[in-house]
């Protein structure tokens, strides 16, 4: 069999990003999964309401708060938290068969959900994705254009205690430029991916 630069394994790993709102976490994990046809980005139950642009399946799943309440009970979460007073999860099931697939699965999930996953001992490679910094984030939001100026607040707030939480990561990626921070990305899914060819030769 041919080897490949990435998909070479039976079984896919799992590759969590997080980083604070605005910081190109969506943008940069869409990038890799257009590249590559074995990586997929696991898509999060929400239940907040969609975003003007946002399609439901692709960027979220939507659910009602009884609807997300009953995954909860039946387990169906591999993690889930509450941010900005909205809940989010991620499906088990989804992320075990796309993995069965050979598939990398990137969950796109916040410095809580990052953190329980952590403290369970699950296996994934944490990545960080930092703004250049504080100010940097503001504008980015600003010009963003999807939230007020309270919202925008909260979040910058909640964002200097995500980035606090940075050193608990494997990789930090500061995303000054798009296309350098992608390059970095696609450089640690590559390597991880070897470095796991390598542990089974």
């Amino acid at each position: 069999m041919t080897q490949k630069v990435l998909g070479n394994l039976a079984q896919g790993l799992v590759f969590i990003v997080s980083a604070p709102a605005g910081t190109g976490k969506t943008t940069l994990t869409r990038m890799l999964t257009t590249e590559f046809d074995c990586v997929e980005e696991s898509v999060s139950c929400t239940t907040r309401r969609p975003r003007i642009g946002e399609i439901p399946g692709v960027d979220y799943h939507f659910l009602t708060q009884q609807e997300f309440d009953q995954k909860v009970t039946e387990d169906d979460f591999l993690e889930h938290a509450e941010v900005f007073g909205f809940c989010y999860g991620t499906s088990r099931q989804y992320v075990k068969d796309a993995q069965d697939l050979g598939k990398h699965v990137v969950l796109v999930i916040d410095t809580q959900g990052a953190m329980i996953l952590k403290d369970q001992g699950f296996q994934a490679v944490f990545i960080f994705i930092s703004p250049p910094s504080i100010e940097e984030l503001k504008q980015r939001l600003i010009n963003r254009n999807t939230e007020d100026v309270k919202t925008i607040e909260k979040r910058l707030s909640w964002a200097e205690g995500e980035m606090k939480m940075s050193s608990k990561y494997d990789y930090v990626i500061i995303n000054q430029d798009l296309d350098t921070a992608y390059q970095v990305l696609r450089s640690i899914v590559i390597a991880e991916e070897h470095r796991q060819i390598n542990v089974h030769v």
